[in-house]
């Protein structure tokens, strides 16, 4: 049986939750991103690419994931043309993905180091493809950072390609498109322990 405390919670953000999505971001990124990226590569995610798309928000994709009553992690999905990256890397304007014919974006997938490997990565993933699926998408894409690639492959996503993306201080970050239908078959491994 589980412990009340050990449940995770997932919910819809609002804006009263940017200051504690602001705060998570660079703890999971510093936490867990050691040994696949350098220090000056962390740092330099966190300053260009790393942080809260607020369009999400407005959405309403994006979702929240409470243990014990602290946020253990975020994430969501998109119906919008964004791959990854925060306000801070968004140019242009995001227009809105034909569910027809084009892929919903899973984004900003985010863990306390603290929640990590204890399915809250896990929780907010069958949310968004129950969302995604719930309006009309038969696809989805995303840009994985190389911590994130496990989960993502667990959930079934196979590597579409590297992105080698040149951060506005010259420093170099890789990350790897990945894809998936909606609906693959057996997409949770026996494994539990790749889940965040």
């Amino acid at each position: 049986m589980t412990n009340p405390v050990d449940a995770v919670h997932v919910r819809v953000a609002t804006a009263d939750d940017l200051p504690a999505i602001r705060a998570l971001i660079p703890l999971s990124v510093r936490g867990l991103s050691g040994g696949y990226y350098t220090p000056e590569q962390i740092e330099s995610a966190i300053r260009y690419v790393f942080g809260p798309d607020t369009q999400l928000i407005a959405d309403g994709t994006y979702l929240v994931a409470e243990r014990g009553g602290a946020m253990a992690g975020c994430g969501g999905w998109s119906r919008r043309r964004t791959l990854y990256g925060g306000d801070q890397a968004k140019e242009v304007e995001d227009p809105l993905l034909d569910p027809a014919t084009e892929p919903a974006r899973i984004r900003a997938f985010f863990v306390h180091p603290e929640h990590a490997r204890r399915g809250v990565g896990s929780r907010i993933m069958d949310a968004c493809v129950d969302a995604a699926r719930a309006a009309g998408f038969r696809a989805l894409e995303l840009a994985s950072t190389l911590p994130g690639e496990p989960l993502y492959r667990a959930f079934g996503f196979e590597a579409v390609e590297q992105i080698h993306s040149t951060l506005p201080d010259g420093v170099e970050v890789r990350f790897i498109r990945m894809a998936r239908p909606i609906d693959p078959p057996d997409v949770r491994p026996n494994d539990p322990t790749c889940w965040s």
